[in-house]
């Protein structure tokens, strides 16, 4: 579920792959990698391109099923491959940190207590160039609704952002 070159210039750090995604061998290969790409403004053909953008997950693997969605990425994959892989992209000039466990391990003590917390200050994050994101699962439509600023202010400037570093 790695995608990446040394010409990446946007880089997306994930959680770990869903069973779907798992088994296609493709990142983001299902509906939230649909809600991603609309995100980004992007079509599937500029995604898939390694040139231009990296897909690096925190888990490399589908980590199961648990009582309330996918297990959390095995702990061994980012602190075994991240430090391998990561100094190759030099190229890299923005970042979008997806979902908890991704910003968890890009932004480190600079993550808020909550994801919510986290998302508020992405404009902090962005001066550094780093983009807290959500999870675009369906999972999240509840924290999508209760904060429409995502979409009115974060978004645009997402899109715009993506748009200037490819």
């Amino acid at each position: 579920m790695l995608q990446a070159s040394a010409s990446s210039r946007l880089l997306i750090v994930s959680q770990a792959p869903g069973r779907k995604v798992h088994a296609t061998g493709i990142p983001f290969n299902d509906v939230s990698g649909d809600r991603l790409r609309d995100w980004l403004g992007v079509d599937r053909d500029l995604f898939y391109d390694a040139q231009r953008i990296a897909i690096v997950p925190m888990g490399f693997c589908f980590p199961g099923s648990g009582r309330n969605g996918d297990l959390p990425p095995r702990p061994e994959c980012a602190p075994t491959w991240h430090p391998r892989l990561m100094p190759l992209l030099k190229c890299v000039q923005l970042t979008l940190a997806i979902g908890q466990y991704a910003q968890a391990g890009v932004l480190s003590e600079q993550r808020g207590a909550t994801l919510t917390d986290t998302m508020l200050a992405w404009r902090e994050h962005l001066a550094r160039g780093i983009l807290p994101l959500p999870h675009p699962s369906p999972r999240n439509r509840a924290w999508l609704k209760r904060n429409p600023w995502f979409e009115v202010e974060l978004l645009p400037v997402l899109r715009s952002e993506v748009a200037r570093v490819l």
